[in-house]
């Protein structure tokens, strides 16, 4: 596997060498989880008869300032291109990722999950912190025939409906008081007319037993693109203590779906947040990452997913982070976890 860039820094005395930056060496320190780059270096060295084995290593292990400076001035995109590309999506803010030196704030992504397989296929930077103009620019990047793309309440609006049929797929955007005209219309609807389906549906989890009841009313007199139907979940809750929780959620439809689809693809829109967004945060450390110059937060970010997808789709079935530890303990393991690279 050839290197990704030859580069020459001049950061100072000891970086004026040339130095290889293996695509190997970054995946698998990425997957051992480590948080700085300077530990870039530290785990190449440790593992450098290791990593001689799979990639030619000429100039030897590279410092954490070449590891530093290749991510701050690649562009994502160009990197991203080079790498597995690009329906759910979401966006999600590295509040921890403080940075006063810098005066850096932390960086807006748009996240695009596929809820199918359980991989995340890409991101997007949202530009100028506009995270609706960042889902837009997700959708440009996808063919999504066959695909529902399912998203919050924020990108209930015409043009990312437009985007989303443009590209081939339906959508089932979450509906609440940020479009007050719809939402009074979708009410109205659901309280007048003769629902197409009922479909009530009970889950036991962590102490606490939900049902869910979902109905289904198609329209073809709402002014929005491509709309079809709309639909209703009303989630009931008991809680171990005995407390009971209601609420409603509206959703806008382009396609006409059974209930029972309605209670499946409203689920399946949580995993970004269970299977994504949670695991980053807990196993990788995202909100601690102190990588925050330039295209660097980005370009890490993405090495991250990668990172994750692999792990995902290695058929042991312990843990993520087992087999992250199990990783870091035995090469043999590591390798099969990049033979699973396409």
């Amino acid at each position: 596997m050839p290197p990704v860039l030859k580069i020459c820094p001049t950061l100072g005395a000891q970086h004026t060498s040339s130095a290889d930056v293996d695509p190997v060496h970054c995946h698998c320190r990425d997957r051992l989880r480590r948080r700085k780059l300077r530990r870039h270096g530290r785990f190449g060295v440790s593992k450098k008869k290791w990593l001689k084995t799979i990639v030619p290593l000429p100039y030897g292990i590279a410092g954490h300032g070449t590891f530093s400076t290749v991510f701050r001035c690649l562009n994502q995109v160009a990197f991203e291109a080079a790498l597995p590309k690009p329906l759910q999506r979401a966006w999600k803010a590295w509040w921890r990722s403080t940075a006063r030196r810098y005066e850096a704030t932390p960086l807006p992504l748009v996240k695009v999950w596929a809820a199918g397989c359980g991989l995340v296929i890409g991101q997007q930077t949202a530009p100028g912190r506009n995270e609706v103009q960042g889902a837009l620019d997700a959708l440009a990047l996808l063919s999504l025939e066959g695909a529902i793309v399912t998203a919050d309440a924020l990108h209930c609006r015409a043009d990312t409906a437009h985007a989303i049929l443009s590209a081939g797929g339906d959508y089932a955007l979450a509906l609440k008081a940020n479009q007050p005209g719809l939402l009074a219309q979708t009410i109205a609807r659901l309280d007048d007319v003769e629902p197409l389906g009922v479909q009530t549906a009970a889950e036991n989890d962590h102490d606490r037993c939900e049902r869910r009841r979902a109905c289904i009313v198609a329209v073809n007199d709402i002014d929005f693109p491509g709309l079809q139907a709309i639909g209703s979940v009303e989630a009931t809750s008991r809680h171990a203590d005995g407390r009971l929780t209601s609420h409603v959620r509206y959703f806008l439809l382009s396609t006409v779906m059974s209930a029972a689809a309605l209670i499946e693809v409203t689920r399946t829109h949580w995993q970004i947040e269970n299977k994504l967004h949670w695991v980053l945060d807990v196993q990788f450390r995202e909100d601690a990452a102190r990588n925050r110059k330039d295209h660097g937060p980005a370009n890490i970010a993405l090495l991250r997913k990668i990172a994750l997808n692999l792990i995902r789709a290695h058929p042991d079935k312990a843990s993520i982070r087992r087999k992250i530890k199990k990783a870091g303990w035995d090469d043999q393991f590591l390798i099969s976890i990049i033979a699973h690279m396409r």
